[in-house]
């Protein structure tokens, strides 16, 4: 099962979101990415943890009342969205498209 899971700060205008890639979806993959305008589309800024399970995990602070669009890269070539996205849409790209997740 794939997941984002939000943790709103009372404190600052700020949310912890917590990305998964589930071992299915990982694949044996050695490393996977999460790639989105958070890091300026950076395929290498933000590492995920890879899990005991073969899954991947990475815990962001993203600043609330915005949305952001991202996908995963796994490995060295494969994209995926995340289908627990609040949203997706349409990119650049013929027939590709992006997750959004709306803070």
């Amino acid at each position: 099962m794939m997941g984002i899971r939000k943790q709103f700060l009372k404190s600052k205008p700020v949310c912890k979101v917590t990305f998964n890639i589930p071992e299915t979806i990982g694949n044996g993959a050695a490393q996977a990415f999460l790639v989105g305008e958070f890091n300026a589309w950076s395929t290498s800024a933000t590492p995920m943890k890879k899990m005991k399970n073969g899954g991947f995990k990475v815990t962001l602070d993203l600043e609330t009342g915005r949305t952001y669009q991202f996908r995963y890269l796994i490995g060295e070539s494969h994209w995926e969205n995340d289908p627990d996205a609040d949203a997706s849409c349409p990119t650049p790209y013929e027939g590709s498209r992006n997750s959004v997740i709306q803070l």
